[in-house]
């Protein structure tokens, strides 16, 4: 069973996860807006990703015989100076959920709520890759310059890989 704490903490981290897929779908309606498809299928992925970690939080609150409480999510930005900056966002947010990642598995020691703590884990390494992959998309943006329609069919080519069940 959670703690009331932790049960609001992981309510809490859903809605983040939610506020990142709505974050990336606008991140694709700008790239969309300004003709790079590529770029808006890369952001659409990534949303479809936000969703199934926020759904992982969704059924692991209820796992635990706890429940699930909505709270509203912001709306997000809707426009960019350039391709760059928009990745620059999605790196500096990604390092936001790193650290709300890293604040709920402190709250799990706290807690001794060791399952959670275990649970987390996934994300932990999840993290390590978004960043990653931030970074990586990032660099190649930047080193396009003004041509960033030279990656549209790179990012068009990402696909959307739903986690492995866990064990």
């Amino acid at each position: 069973m959670l703690s009331d704490k932790m049960q609001e903490a992981l309510n809490g981290q859903l809605v983040a996860e939610l506020y990142s897929a709505y974050l990336y779908l606008s991140m694709a309606a700008y790239f969309d807006a300004a003709d790079l498809p590529g770029f808006a299928n890369w952001m659409r992925v990534q949303a479809q990703e936000e969703v199934t970690h926020g759904m992982k939080f969704y059924s692991y609150v209820y796992e635990r015989n706890g429940r699930v409480v909505l709270g509203p999510i912001d709306g997000p930005p809707t426009d960019w100076d350039s391709p760059a900056a928009a990745f620059e966002h999605v790196l500096a947010h990604e390092r936001k959920v790193t650290g709300l990642i890293g604040g709920l598995v402190k709250l799990a020691v706290e807690e001794k709520d060791q399952a959670t703590g275990y649970f987390l884990q996934w994300f932990v390494e999840e993290q390590v890759e978004e960043e990653e992959s931030a970074e990586a998309v990032l660099r190649k943006v930047v080193e396009a310059g003004a041509e960033p329609s030279a990656l549209d069919g790179e990012l068009g080519a990402r696909v959307f890989k739903p986690p492995a069940a866990s064990s």
